[in-house]
């Protein structure tokens, strides 16, 4: 049984040893869907091929070689037991190198869609694993502490003082423009419903309460999150890639001691700092609408402010400060020391972080608000 292709043919001869596939002619990459087309039309007795025999081949390319091994393959022969007889050296050599790396062009097997359950176990199972990695790094920087605490010399100052002035000083402005208009709009909207029932003067009681406990911690550490977090990932992420933090291991040092502690002491400080700012900025701008709106002056407003907001609420708002703060830069720095040696990783894990800072906030500030309301506060 002969099928011919362009310039070429290809057959099956019964001989003594079996069913032997002949290839004549010039079989090259031009040719290779006719050669695949031919190999097709031998049908079922292909399958029983015990040899190919190359005395009357001219000439073949990888391209051709593959598709006679993968044909072969496809019907259940095992390519690695076939005789090869008369080929020419040259020839045998293309279709030996084919042979060898047969293995390498298996394509993988599509992995099968996984349903609904499937899908929130794999995402819940990571997430476990996201939250005990987080918790392992958290372990490494508790030893790193006490380690500080030990020998206080270890402190690196000068990266601590810019990292105080990258996450604090430079974050001052766009801090008090989000909390002032944030203030703005909170006074503004309890206006409206604090004129139906002429209790203007209550507005100063929600805003005070509102803006010192909760927004005003929650919008700034949201702010550092999306600001300070991401940036620590995309500096130690490049670094890593750049492979500073090896050089830094090499040296004998510890590359959680010289880059994350200064990172994580700076946001502690700063973000209670930030807060503060931030309750004075709110206040401002409820203040300022509250002015041409309500008709309550500053001195109104001020002396007010006194009557309701007590010490107890903005304690509480700058009590969470340090811990949101240890949770933006625990994560941020975690995701940068895990960023895999090539760019995209760096922008997946800044992304990513911010996400999570911005969660995590969320949920602990939720803790917070249980846990106070739970002890009376």
């Amino acid at each position: 049984m002969t099928q011919s292709g362009t310039l070429g043919s290809i057959r099956l001869e019964t001989r003594d040893a079996g069913e032997v596939l002949v290839v004549d002619g010039p079989w090259k990459l031009e040719q290779a869907a006719q050669l695949a087309r031919d190999l097709d039309a031998l049908g079922p007795r292909l399958s029983s091929v015990v040899c190919i025999d190359g005395h009357g081949l001219t000439d073949i390319d990888t391209a051709a070689a593959l598709t006679i091994w993968s044909r072969l393959r496809a019907v259940g022969i095992d390519p690695s037991g076939l005789r090869l007889d008369g080929f020419d050296e040259r020839h045998a050599r293309i279709i030996e190198l084919v042979r060898s790396r047969l293995a390498e062009t298996v394509a993988p097997a599509r992995p099968k869609a996984f349903g609904a359950i499937a899908r929130f176990g794999e995402s819940a199972t990571e997430l476990g694993d996201m939250l005990a990695a987080h918790v392992g790094f958290l372990g490494r920087l508790v030893t790193e502490f006490a380690r500080l605490f030990a020998r206080p010399g270890l402190l690196r100052v000068k990266e601590l003082s810019s990292q105080l002035g990258q996450t604090g000083v430079n974050a001052i402005p766009v801090v008090a423009l989000v909390t002032f208009l944030i203030g703005v709009v909170f006074a503004y909207l309890l206006g409206l419903q604090a004129e139906q029932y002429g209790a203007n003067i209550f507005v100063v009681d929600g805003v005070a309460l509102g803006m010192t406990r909760e927004f005003s911690p929650l919008i700034v550490a949201t702010i550092v999150a999306g600001r300070s977090g991401a940036a620590f990932t995309a500096q130690l992420g490049t670094m890593k890639l750049t492979e500073e933090t090896d050089a830094i291991r090499t040296l004998g040092l510890s590359a959680e001691q010289v880059l994350v502690i200064p990172r994580v002491l700076a946001l502690m400080i700063t973000l209670p700092l930030l807060v503060f700012i931030g309750d004075l900025a709110g206040l401002a701008g409820a203040m300022a609408i509250a002015q041409t709106m309500l008709d309550i002056t500053p001195h109104g407003f001020i002396e007010r402010l006194h009557t309701a907001l007590s010490e107890r609420h903005y304690l509480i708002g700058l009590g969470k400060a340090p811990f949101f703060a240890l949770v933006i830069a625990v994560i941020g720095c975690r995701m940068g020391m895990d960023v895999e040696r090539d760019t995209r990783s760096i922008g997946v894990n800044t992304t990513s972080t911010v996400v999570q800072g911005i969660v995590a906030v969320i949920v602990l500030d939720a803790i917070f608000a249980i846990v106070c309301q739970q002890l009376g506060w």
